[in-house]
C-alpha cells in the first residue's frame, strides 16, 4: 500500500512539466516557514525541494524569469496534495 502523505505530481507550467515529490515533511515545513510577509523564499525552497532532480535547473531558470512563478506554482502542488474535506463551519444559534 502506497502512503497516502507522499504523493507524485505532475505540473505543467510556461509549456515544461514538472514531477514533484511531496512528502508530509516537505508540506509541514513549507507552512510553518510562510508566513503574511515572507510567501516568496518558502514556495522558492519547498518547489526545489520537491521537483524531481533532472528538472531542478529548468524550474530554478522558469522561476527566476518569471514574477511570481513560485507562488503559483506552489499554489497549484499544494492544491492537489491537500485533500479536500468538504470542512464547513457552521454558526450557533442564539
Amino acid at each position: 500500500m502506497s502512503n497516502p502523505t507522499t504523493q507524485m505530481i505532475d505540473v505543467t507550467a510556461a509549456g515544461q512539466d514538472f514531477s514533484f515529490n511531496v512528502t508530509r515533511e516537505a508540506y509541514n515545513k513549507y507552512v510553518n516557514a510562510v508566513t503574511p510577509t515572507n510567501k516568496v523564499a518558502p514556495s522558492h525552497n519547498f518547489l526545489v525541494g520537491t521537483v524531481a532532480q533532472e528538472q531542478r535547473d529548468a524550474l530554478v531558470k522558469l522561476i527566476r524569469e518569471t514574477p511570481g512563478a513560485e507562488v503559483q506554482l506552489a499554489g497549484a502542488v499544494l492544491e492537489e496534495y491537500t485533500p479536500d474535506l468538504g470542512i464547513v463551519a457552521k454558526k450557533r444559534s442564539a
